[in-house]
């Protein structure tokens, strides 16, 4: 109980920080204005002996100290404010919920290392079928319509034009000496229309 301890004259008073390493939380109780360590606990697992709260107020607890070199005590601590208190609770209990989970996380990993491997290559003669839809069309249904012939590259061939092709339906060989692209783009051009006078009757308007 705090109220039998000697409130009003407590024996030391500073800051107190809790360090993790590992798995293991340290409370350490330095010196407010020094930062020089008066005391530490090791604390291994929350709740459990190393720190306890005490029976008649949410403030104080009861810590077990030690030196490094195997000597242990038990002193009482308190906090002058109730949220200072409630944050020393919560920094325990969330280190030691983030323990729990890398060691779930490790023993997970263990396991599926452990546990038999998934084969998943094919067996000798062993084949799969694959059902894919819509890949192929109905041909001759009603509404259907034919593609036209492509040509290269995917293109669709046009009609050439009128008077491009001899009656044998290929086109004329180039005469001699005329350079063949002279002949091969020599294709009849329609005739052209005559020039048109672009004024009409407005030059002989008077005035």
């Amino acid at each position: 109980r705090a109220a039998e301890w000697q409130l009003d004259q407590p024996a030391w008073s500073g800051r107190l920080r809790i360090t993790a390493k590992g798995s293991t939380a340290f409370i350490k109780l330095e010196d407010k204005t020094s930062g020089e360590l008066f005391a530490q606990a090791p604390v291994e697992q929350f709740p459990g002996v190393a720190v306890e709260g005490v029976t008649d107020s949410s403030r104080y607890f009861v810590i077990r100290i030690e030196d490094g070199n195997g000597r242990r005590a038990f002193i009482g601590v308190g906090f002058v404010d109730r949220g200072d208190a409630f944050d020393f609770n919560v920094a325990l209990q969330d280190h030691f919920k983030w323990v729990r989970q890398q060691n779930e996380l490790a023993r997970q990993a263990q396991d599926l290392e452990q546990g038999p491997k998934l084969d998943l290559g094919f067996k000798e003669g062993q084949t799969i079928k694959l059902n894919i839809a819509n890949m192929k069309k109905k041909e001759g249904g009603t509404g259907s319509t034919r593609a036209r012939p492509a040509g290269p590259g995917g293109l669709s061939l046009l009609p050439p034009p009128p008077g491009g092709k001899s009656g044998s339906g290929e086109r004329p060989a180039p005469l001699p000496g005329t350079p063949i692209t002279d002949t091969l783009l020599a294709w009849p051009q329609p005739a052209a229309a005559p020039a048109a006078d672009v004024w009409g009757d407005f030059a002989k308007a008077s005035g």
